[in-house]
């Protein structure tokens, strides 16, 4: 048996705007809505776990899990600019006592992707008082937060910078998608740091942000090796650096991309690739949480995301079987890692892709919403149970 330290957590991850539903006052619904949107349908209903957290946080528990991560939707707890609504902060802590009633260590996301229409009216990250209002968003989320071990500022801010401009990428890696603005990168930094000064400010939290590591590989043709240290630094690593000091390091791995002498390169032909035309490669979190701990200069490493668009089940479990042992081999080597979120709990709205990729270890009707776990869950809660690979 492979066993995993004592208290690691096992669970899996959502987002609000990606399963809630009816998110209609922040950017994305914008976005989804505008005439000649590329965005290929909008979230709506999404899974309605708005309505249907209990069920959902019953179903990992039931199988064995012990945590479940979710994002607080910053549009719905203050609507208009310093209003905030006691009744939504109380519907995310009745989600925090939930999960606790469960026997789930809540991880809390303060912020993943989506913000208030009028924050984005106000310039978004390039307002020069985005980190002051974000640090005030922290303040008034710290009712919901003031007993999680675990909170997450901001998730992905490497992708965040990427897609700053407004763009609404369907294929959140490295090839497709836009250079980091440096200018936002730069902001969303002073926003976590400040946001992080008032999480201090409670006894008991651990903060840190989440990196979307991109496991970069060189092509091995001339220029490309320069070109990937050029490409990397402002993309993963400079995030990975700027968590020294932090409580914990969110990694959240999916696949790899190669770089040639011009830049990133489209997945080869020849590959197996999962529903967002990715390849399947299960050893990008291994190489993620080994990055994370020598850029952030051993850091405790948590694993926020980690999971494979497919519609054949057993190649899901197959990719977490190879991910997580590829995860043992870090943890054997000396790597602190709390613990592995898997995503996504459900199958949700993925942003530009709209429905069609499926995440989830547990499935979604979308007309009924009932809910139908997939055995990659069963296998994920026996995992758990044992707290051991056989």
């Amino acid at each position: 048996m492979l066993t995993f330290p004592d208290g690691f957590l096992w669970g899996a991850a959502t987002a609000a705007h990606q399963v809630e539903g009816n998110n209609t006052n922040n950017d994305w619904w914008v976005k989804e809505h505008a005439a000649g949107t590329t965005i290929v349908e909008p979230s709506g209903d999404a899974m309605d776990s708005y309505h249907r957290y209990r069920e959902d946080m019953r179903l990992l528990a039931d199988a064995g899990l012990t945590s479940y991560r979710f994002s607080l939707e910053w549009s719905r707890i203050e609507p208009e600019p310093g209003f905030v609504s006691r009744a939504e902060i109380d519907h995310y802590r009745r989600m925090v006592d939930t999960a606790r009633e469960f026997g789930l260590n809540p991880v809390v996301s303060l912020l993943h992707f989506t913000v208030p229409q009028w924050m984005f009216e106000q310039g978004f990250w390039r307002n020069p008082d985005a980190a002051s209002l974000f640090a005030r968003f922290t303040e008034t989320a710290l009712p919901i937060v003031a007993d999680v071990d675990y909170v997450v500022t901001i998730n992905e801010p490497n992708i965040a910078a990427m897609l700053a401009g407004g763009e609404t990428a369907a294929n959140l890696v490295a090839f497709g998608l836009p250079r980091p603005d440096l200018q936002v990168a730069d902001a969303l930094l002073a926003a976590h740091k400040a946001s992080r000064e008032v999480l201090a400010s409670v006894p008991g939290i651990k903060s840190g942000w989440t990196v979307a590591t991109q496991a970069f590989h060189s092509t091995g043709e001339p220029g490309a090796d320069e070109k990937l240290r050029e490409y990397a630094y402002p993309s993963d690593d400079w995030y990975l650096e700027n968590a020294r000091g932090d409580d914990f390091i969110g990694v959240q791995a999916y696949t790899r991309t190669f770089i040639g002498p011009d830049g990133p390169i489209p997945v080869r032909d020849d590959v197996e690739t999962t529903l967002t035309g990715w390849e399947y490669f299960p050893p990008a979190l291994e190489l993620g949480v080994r990055a994370a701990w020598d850029l952030t200069e051993h850091v405790p490493v948590f694993v926020t995301e980690n999971g494979i668009a497919t519609a054949d089940d057993s190649r899901r479990i197959d990719y977490t079987d190879g991910a997580l042992r590829g995860l043992h081999a870090a943890i054997e080597d000396g790597i602190e890692v709390i613990g592995y979120e898997h995503w996504s709990a459900l199958d949700n709205y993925e942003w530009a892709s709209g429905f069609r990729p499926t995440f989830g270890l547990i499935a979604v009707d979308r007309e009924t919403f009932v809910r139908t776990p997939k055995p990659s869950l069963a296998w994920l809660g026996t995992v758990a149970r044992a707290n051991a690979l056989p």
